[in-house]
């Protein structure tokens, strides 16, 4: 246990362990609750052409709750939940890895840096199945934006119907059509844009947070500020963060949640190169985008 200033750092052979992960897990399932609505309205902005269903953040809520109801803004948030394992991997091997490092750096960035960077490979890697699922969950209340999607879900009544399928519903349904198009791989869809998105922004999450603790912690002379301006430093960080690597997460939701069904069109098709650059989706988007 270390002291810095007013508030004393708790390292991880601190912790109580059995503790850390029974509140860890009711906690991420908390703020991931309270945040999914906004991840499932940035998934449709992002996976949409242009402006063709959604002019916004605050249109697409809107849009969303008038036609799907506060459901619509859930839709997939018991598969995405199962996310709270990586969610987990990822304190314990940023801890972990920190303390290697500690051996060879005393450098707080690059302790910050490796470890943020090991800790979203391990968790990306059990992550990215569950959000291939969950993403094509997400998109599919929306007509316009689904028929981006290569996979459509029956409707519940239809599968409600089916013994085998009344358990599961939808995700089961989705998962069996992943599994028959494209085998194990097809739930890797979009692991390596993942990995170029998370990684990145892990690694740079924990330098700037740190670096804005610190900041912040010469502005407060007592322990109660210090401690207010302490949690600006989280969102603070994330900002900087996801700004730095939004372009790679938009390419990652996209390759994640649409198809390989244009390129089988095409290379069955016999046409040239020029043509089917034309029609890849990212074109697509690029001729939409307003001149």
């Amino acid at each position: 246990m270390q002291q810095k200033g007013p508030i004393q750092i708790i390292e991880w052979e601190d912790l109580d362990k059995r503790k850390f992960y029974s509140l860890g897990v009711f906690m991420t399932f908390t703020s991931r609750a309270t945040a999914y609505p906004a991840s499932l309205i940035r998934t449709r902005l992002q996976v949409q052409k242009g402006k063709a269903v959604y002019s916004g953040t605050f249109d697409a809520f809107l849009k969303i709750l008038r036609a799907e109801g506060v459901r619509g803004l859930y839709r997939g948030f018991m598969v995405n939940s199962f996310t709270l394992l990586s969610g987990q991997a990822y304190v314990t091997t940023y801890e972990l890895v920190r303390k290697f490092v500690s051996h060879y750096s005393p450098s707080n960035t690059v302790k910050s840096l490796v470890g943020g960077g090991a800790a979203s490979l391990v968790a990306q890697t059990i992550t990215v199945p569950i959000d291939v699922v969950s993403q094509h969950l997400m998109i599919q209340g929306c007509h316009s934006v689904s028929q981006l999607s290569r996979f459509k879900v029956k409707p519940k009544r239809v599968l409600a119907a089916s013994k085998s399928k009344r358990t599961f519903g939808q995700a089961w349904d989705l998962t069996v059509q992943i599994y028959a198009a494209d085998g194990v791989k097809g739930f890797y869809r979009g692991y390596v844009a993942s990995l170029l998105t998370y990684i990145p922004s892990s690694a740079l999450w924990w330098p700037f947070y740190h670096f804005y603790a610190e900041q912040l912690t010469l502005l407060a002379p007592s322990a109660w500020p210090h401690l207010l301006l302490q949690a600006l430093a989280g969102p603070m960080a994330g900002a900087t963060a996801y700004t730095i690597t939004n372009p790679l997460d938009v390419i990652r939701a996209r390759v994640q949640a649409h198809a390989k069904q244009i390129m089988h069109h095409i290379r069955n098709s016999g046409r040239g190169p020029q043509t089917i650059r034309s029609e890849l989706p990212w074109e697509q988007w690029r001729d939409d985008r307003p001149s």
